[in-house]
C-alpha cells in the first residue's frame, strides 16, 4: 500500500473516531435523567427519559405530554396560547416546560447537565 492510501485510511478512522467521541458526548438524554412533573408545586409524575410513553397530564385542563428517543415535550394542550407547546423538546438537567395557566412544570433531574457559556463571580 501506498503512503497517501494508508494515509487517507487514518484520517478516515481519526475522522470517524472523533465523530464517535462527539455523539456519546452529546447524546440527548443520559443515564439517570428523570422527567419531572409537578402540578400546583406537587409532584404528580416521575418517569425516566430512557422509556418512550405519550400520557395526558389533566382532566378538563389537560396537556398531552410524550417522551421519546431520550427527550420530552409537551405536543397537545388546551390552555389558551400553547406557549407549552412551542417550547419543544428537552433533554439535559435544568431545562423544563411550563404550562402558567395550569399550573404545570416539567423538568428535567439528573443526567447531563446543560453548558454553560459564562461564569458568574
Amino acid at each position: 500500500m501506498d503512503k497517501k492510501r494508508k494515509r487517507d485510511l487514518l484520517l478516515a478512522a481519526g475522522i470517524l473516531l472523533l465523530a464517535g467521541v462527539l455523539y456519546l458526548m452529546f447524546r440527548p438524554g443520559g443515564s439517570g435523567a428523570w422527567v419531572v412533573v409537578t402540578l400546583d408545586g406537587r409532584e404528580v409524575a416521575r418517569w425516566t427519559l430512557e422509556e418512550d410513553l405519550t400520557v395526558p397530564l389533566g382532566d378538563e385542563d389537560y396537556n398531552i405530554l410524550r417522551i421519546s428517543g431520550g427527550a420530552t415535550a409537551v405536543v397537545e394542550a388546551n390552555c389558551g396560547d400553547n406557549t407549552c407547546v412551542r417550547m419543544g423538546k428537552i433533554s439535559r438537567e435544568g431545562e423544563s416546560i411550563v404550562c402558567l395557566p395550569h399550573r404545570l412544570v416539567i423538568r428535567i433531574e439528573g443526567g447531563e447537565e446543560l453548558p454553560f457559556d459564562a461564569e458568574v463571580r
